[in-house]
């Protein structure tokens, strides 16, 4: 009897572990279906869109089209919480710590500028998220004083290079956009500028129109406006090619200034962990609303182009490949922000 107890045990032992085994795998299958039909059906609720700027600039004017344009795709809206401060950063780092869901998305500038502005950031964003893709490129603008005689990029370099510190250069700030792309300038060009540094590009852009500065290298939404009414003479971008969204301002190259090309770029980037299908989603909203009609136009009115990436993966190997060039720029510009 005692024996045959112990082999009727073991026989209801092993088909309770067969039933359990099954549920198991039962159970872990309904949770992979419940998680697919989710990514599926994303997004079923709001999306919060993390912007490192304050309201009014071109960051903010790229980020609310494109929120429109995504919440368009998706039927859902998207809705912008500008986290300004420090350079972008403060932004970058609630994004990392955040939901990996989908349902929280930030509109970013490449992370090699944030990195090399904040060496002690704590946290290294190429780790903590995830490119989704490019958004808008946008050039700057070198423009200068109307009474100056600097018709042409190479009227400007020729001054400068037989008068070093003599020009005045307005700069919208340290470790800025504006103020990286002169810093590169002068490499390129063997110049060197008497930088005066503003807090933000309102000021610096006054400052020139006045004369207290005779140059300035701005980014179209802040100057555009001086362009149009005469007040700010401009003669070059500061890419190597023209912009669509600018028409008839000549490039770098074609005034005469080769290995010089400083543009800036916002892209969508999510916490890392998101999974595939929900980027996938985020990706085609993103690059389909882009092309929706009216949206180019929208940012050619502020002199910047739309680029959508043609895959998630060819933003990464983008990023990648321009990281050198960020740092070269923040090194030379000896910008530093604690």
């Amino acid at each position: 009897m005692h024996l045959q107890c112990v082999g009727g045990c073991q026989m209801l032992m092993k088909i309770g572990s067969r039933v359990c085994a099954q549920f198991a795998i039962l159970s872990l299958g309904l949770l992979l279906m419940f998680g697919v039909l989710a990514q599926e059906q994303f997004p079923q609720k709001p999306i919060r869109l993390i912007l490192g700027y304050p309201p009014g600039g071109s960051a903010d004017f790229v980020a609310r089209i494109t929120a429109d344009a995504i919440s368009k795709e998706l039927n859902v809206n998207v809705l912008v919480d500008n986290k300004p401060g420090a350079g972008g950063s403060i932004a970058t780092d609630i994004l990392s710590k955040t939901a990996a869901d989908g349902y929280t998305i930030g509109l970013l500038a490449p992370h090699a500028q944030i990195k090399a502005l904040f060496p002690k950031l704590g946290f290294d964003p190429d780790k903590e998220l995830l490119p989704v893709s490019k958004v808008s490129l946008g050039t700057m603008i070198i423009v200068v004083h109307n009474k100056t005689p600097f018709n042409t990029l190479q009227d400007l370099i020729t001054y400068a290079k037989a008068n070093p510190d003599k020009l005045f250069n307005a700069s919208s700030g340290n470790g800025s956009s504006p103020h990286l792309a002169s810093a590169l300038f002068e490499s390129a060009a063997g110049v060197k500028f008497a930088t005066i540094q503003f807090k933000g590009g309102g000021a610096a852009a006054q400052s020139t129109i006045v004369g207290d500065t005779q140059v300035m290298f701005a980014t179209p939404a802040t100057v555009m406006g001086f362009l149009k009414s005469g007040m700010l003479r401009p003669i070059s971008l500061t890419s190597s090619k023209r912009s669509d969204a600018i028409p008839g301002i000549p490039s770098a190259l074609e005034g005469g200034l080769k290995n010089y090309n400083m543009d800036f770029s916002y892209g969508i980037y999510v916490p890392k962990g998101t999974p595939d299908a929900v980027i996938k989603r985020l990706f085609d909203a993103t690059t389909k609303g882009l092309l929706q009609a009216g949206v180019k136009e929208r940012f050619a009115v502020q002199g910047l182009d739309i680029s959508p990436s043609k895959s998630t993966e060819d933003f990464i190997a983008e990023l990648k490949q321009e990281a050198p060039s960020i740092y070269r720029a923040v090194k030379e510009s000896g910008a530093k922000v604690e």
